[in-house]
């Protein structure tokens, strides 16, 4: 059986210019051809060089010139190129390509947080290259550098798919390649060993390596060149095949039918392998076994799965029915190994057009898949956002979304047909506040589905983490679609962790990292530190080869570590400030209140993490402070009188006088307050350059002495429901409990420090009011199912607890518990549904991402326990965030 059939002649659609500069160089063209097809080059020379030996003698004529564009014309215009300025210059040579450099990339998050106590903050293993003071780092031009190499991402390019691609005939000329290009990459890549490997090499690819070599020495025995180069690529082979049959090794897409497929070849080829007839046997029967169970299974999924192997399949597969799966590109499936595959039996144009215009971009090899470059672009954005030095490039990022938005509202395949791609495209584009429906991601809500569709049959995790995280990013409960998604993704990724699959160790650890903190539960500043110390690691995929996008900017990292290490030191500094301020407050005085200000700082540092927002931050932390000894004070602190007593001076605000004072806890608590918010309004007037000082103090509309006597009034109502054991509704407890979860107050004074020259209708809107309440509802949720146990086992009321009472029995703790994580959930999205509408949006983007970064905060302090009560639960946090310096100095050794 001939696994490599001729092709059909020139197409009728060719230029017949070129004929007729045949009829006067038929000598220049008949040595041609024998120089490139009827005598076989021994050793390292190339098809190309064959070439230029057979025509030196032609160098000085003209026709002999216009007849080497001729030929180098009919195998596909890349020969045609090189051979005519030969004929122009010839001191030009031909010479191999250079080895391609691959730099990697990667991401394991298997890092873990220490919880001790506070260190210095500067790492001594960093060297000058990644100094945290800098002066150039910020600079203008330091970022125009990076912004210039911002779109540079680079893809590995695939021994497996070039190999393939040098095996494609000339139309013309049948027994010569039409990419011989190819085939010169091939000969110049190959290391010592005999091998192909990519430079992203880690030793659980060995399969994917075998295959790369068997592949690359089919090509060149194909095309009777570069005999030593089979000799040691077959000696490889034999010293490794073990590793074809070990499972524990990853597997390209595709290798059980695939490698023995091309082992039938070299069979049929004439190779002698260096394989015992009993190993041969074992691999062909398993081909066979495997070929069997994908046929009866006759689904959607394994047809396009055969179609993609197809050429592991030695002509038992209808060639037509493969090009049924063409795209518009040209391509098959975006693979240039499938594509070129498919070409080695059937005639096509366009996609030779396609395979040509990769070799245009990549040069003499291919990647194992192409076009990436919007997926490569989006994952440069999700970079850019997880290293923390996002807000440098906001232009650069909108530039990279618009041309995104345009592809997805076009409904280009590069986005629709990759599954990953389009996950991706949706998260983010949503998240940036782009207009784009769950609709799309409708055809891989059901599973069954997905398993239709060959990254869903292929089971590729890498498209299911990206459909995990789109999932979460629901703007609405009744959004079904993601809720359907999340629900099969979620229990679907659980078990490939649990049972172990035969996925990389990078892979898992990163499912392991997206489970346990998905986007709603991430700190992004303990995010931008995993991401910092694991910049250089490789996150490897695997098609039918493996592959790595890399964008390799060691001045991204240098700012990268800048950054998070200036913040860190404004921290440090923050925290000498805020601790000073509870001092002088006499907060310590207060027996009954908790010391929490160092949680109250970084909730903080979660909501407003820039160095450039330190006046919000300290504002963040001082308010917090405060409603924390409030809160301690009216739960367990303060007697009826002295309660009552705070609510009246806070109603007077001004003009209190020592006598107003029924104790000193009283006075202590008030005067912290009263100076605490003026001093805020103050610096808050400067940073609008207009006066709201009577926003925050004044006992009108959404003045914060409003929000702060609402809170008071609150924590008295509950205070009274509990002296006289009234068991008030669910909502009649909510009402009073979600002011008195106290968010109001904190987050008016902090807008105002954070976000310039606010117009003075936004604060009493609608809007701002209706975030309010749901941020509220939502806080108080969540803290009150965490905090059930100590609040029941001091008597203080609970909306958990409501729901089991007014139950009369019959609903159980566990059952109101789903209730309430419903409710959470549900209002959750109702939050980010409202924080990212544009249309009829009175307040601003940057105002509103507090309100859902608070929310983010308020789910990172309470998701398992109370975390805020509890002493010891987010000191880890504390210490990784804060103190513990930068895990780097790998990453400077690295660079030097």
């Amino acid at each position: 059986m001939d696994c490599f059939p001729q092709q059909p002649g020139v197409p009728q659609s060719l230029d017949p210019f070129p004929y007729l500069i045949m009829q006067s160089s038929v000598t220049c063209l008949l040595s041609l051809a024998i120089s490139c097809s009827l005598f076989p080059v021994p050793h390292r020379s190339s098809i190309h060089s064959s070439c230029v030996a057979s025509f030196q003698f032609y160098l000085d004529s003209t026709e002999a010139a216009v007849s080497l564009y001729f030929c180098g014309w009919c195998q596909g215009n890349h020969l045609a190129a090189k051979m005519f300025s030969i004929a122009v210059s010839p001191a030009i040579s031909f010479v191999g390509v250079g080895r391609s450099r691959v730099y990697t990339y990667a991401f394991e998050r298997n890092s873990v947080v220490n919880a001790g106590g506070p260190q210095a903050i500067l790492d001594h293993g960093q060297n000058d290259f990644l100094s945290a003071d800098d002066p150039n780092v910020k600079s203008g031009r330091f970022l125009e550098k990076i912004r210039e190499r911002l779109l540079k991402v680079e893809l590995s390019v695939s021994a497996y798919d070039t190999a393939w691609v040098s095996m494609v005939p000339s139309s013309t000329f049948p027994r010569t390649p039409y990419f011989p290009e190819c085939l010169d990459w091939i000969m110049d890549n190959q290391l010592p060993d005999g091998s192909w490997v990519p430079t992203h090499h880690k030793p659980s690819i060995t399969k994917d390596i075998l295959s790369s070599t068997l592949a690359c020495v089919l090509a060149l025995w194909r095309w009777k060149v570069g005999e030593e180069y089979v000799k040691k690529g077959l000696s490889f082979i034999g010293t490794n095949f073990f590793s074809s049959v070990n499972e524990r090794q990853q597997s390209p897409v595709g290798f059980s039918i695939i490698f023995p497929g091309m082992i039938s070849y070299a069979i049929n080829m004439g190779l002698d392998l260096p394989l015992r007839e009993s190993d041969i046997d074992a691999m062909l029967s398993m081909r066979e076994e495997k070929l069997g169970r994908e046929v009866e299974k006759n689904m959607i999924g394994s047809k396009a799965y055969l179609a993609f192997v197809a050429e592991g399949l030695c002509g038992l597969h209808d060639w037509k029915e493969v090009m049924s799966y063409q795209r518009k590109n040209g391509s098959l499936f975006n693979s240039p190994s499938t594509t070129a595959a498919a070409l080695c039996h059937i005639r096509d144009d366009k996609s030779l057009n396609y395979l040509s215009s990769v070799l245009q971009k990549f040069g003499c090899s291919v990647p194992t898949t192409y076009p990436f470059d919007i997926h490569m672009h989006l994952s440069v954005v999700d970079k850019l956002e997880r290293l923390g030095v996002s807000l440098h490039f906001i232009h650069d990022i909108r530039g990279i979304l618009d041309r995104a938005y345009r592809c997805w509202v076009d409904k280009d395949e590069e986005i629709y047909l990759n599954i990953a791609t389009c996950a991706m495209s949706f998260r983010l584009l949503r998240l940036h506040g782009y207009d784009v429906s769950s609709d799309a991601l409708a055809p891989f809500a059901d599973m069954r589905h997905f398993k239709n569709t060959l990254q869903g049959y292929i089971r590729d995790l890498n498209a299911i983490i990206e459909l995990y995280k789109a999932s979460q990013v629901q703007i609405s409960p009744e959004e079904a679609v993601l809720k359907k998604l999340n629900s099969w993704v979620t229990h679907f990724l659980k078990e490939e962790l649990n049972t172990n699959a035969n996925h990389s160790l990078d892979i898992l650890q990163e499912v392991d990292h997206t489970l346990g903190f998905p986007f709603y539960a991430s700190m992004e500043r303990l995010e931008h530190k995993l991401n910092i110390e694991h910049y250089n690691s490789d996150k490897l995929h695997m098609l039918k080869s493996s592959f790595v996008y890399s964008m390799k900017n060691n001045d991204l990292l240098k700012l990268a570590v800048h950054t998070f290490n200036t913040s860190q030191l404004t921290y440090k500094k923050e925290l000498q400030y805020l601790e000073s301020w509870v001092k002088e407050s006499k907060f310590n005085q207060l027996g009954f209140s908790r010391q929490k200000q160092i949680y109250c700082y970084l909730s903080a540092v979660m909501t407003f993490f820039s160095s450039e927002t330190s006046s919000a931050r300290i504002c963040w932390a001082q308010c917090s402070t405060l409603i924390t000894v409030i809160d301690d004070f009216f739960d367990f602190g303060g007697s009826s009188e002295e309660l009552a007593n705070l609510i009246k001076l806070v109603e007077k605000w001004h003009g209190v006088q020592e006598k107003d004072f029924c104790s000193e806890n009283v006075k202590i608590i008030f005067f912290a307050l009263y100076n605490t918010i003026n001093e805020l309004g103050a610096k808050a007037s400067l940073f609008q350059k207009r006066d709201v000082t009577k926003d925050i103090i004044n006992v009108v509309l959404t003045c914060c002495n409003w929000q702060w006597l609402v809170l008071l009034s609150s924590e008295m109502k509950e205070a009274e429901w509990r002296q006289n054991s009234t068991f008030p509704t669910f909502d009649e407890y909510m009402t009073s409990a979600i002011p008195s979860f106290a968010l109001g107050p904190i987050i008016l004074p902090s807008i105002y420090l954070a976000v310039p020259e606010l117009l003075e209708n936004i604060i009493g809107s609608p809007e701002y009011k209706n975030l309010l309440k749901l941020l509220g509802k939502f806080g108080r949720l969540i803290n009150d199912i965490q905090g059930y146990q100590r609040e029941k086992a001091t008597g203080k009321l609970n909306s958990l607890w409501l729901i089991v009472h007014h139950g009369n029995g019959s609903i159980s703790e566990e059952d109101a518990r789903k209730h309430m994580w419903s409710l959470i959930d549900s209002t959750r999205a109702e939050l980010l549904g409202l924080v990212l509408q544009n249309k009829g949006s009175v307040v601003p983007r940057a105002c509103k991402e507090v309100f859902w970064k608070t929310c983010k905060a308020a789910y990172i302090f309470y998701r398992n326990n109370d975390g805020f009560t509890s002493p010891t639960e987010m000191d880890g946090t504390v210490n990784a965030v804060i103190y513990e310096p930068l895990k780097v100095s790998h990453l400077s050794q690295s660079q030097s």
